[in-house]
């Protein structure tokens, strides 16, 4: 029960922190997971220092653009909701823009 405590605790100082730790650590889609040479934490770590906020949503998918492998955040910052992707095999941010009226 104690650990379960301080699971909890150090989650909710995370989220109170402004730090992408509270929010999914896992992806939706791992069939393309082995193709990545970027590890989906230092993924999470690029996304943050380029849009700072919570993730709210990731997932490793096939898109047009860089390599054609991507990380993509959804990122709740400052009321908006952001989108940012980083390539998945070379680690550079693709995308760092707002969503717009119908995200995807």
């Amino acid at each position: 029960m104690k650990d379960v405590r301080l699971m909890l605790g150090l989650l909710a100082f995370a989220a109170m922190s402004g730090t992408a730790a509270a929010a999914p650590t896992e992806l939706k889609e791992l069939q393309h997971a082995a193709q990545a040479k970027v590890s989906l934490a230092t993924a999470r770590q690029a996304a943050i220092k380029a849009r700072p906020g919570t993730i709210t949503d990731q997932e490793l998918e096939k898109e047009k653009g860089g390599s054609g492998l991507r990380y993509t955040f959804d990122i709740a910052s400052h009321g908006k909701s952001y989108e940012v992707g980083i390539d998945a095999r070379s680690g550079v941010i693709l995308e760092n823009v707002a969503e717009g009226k119908n995200p995807d």
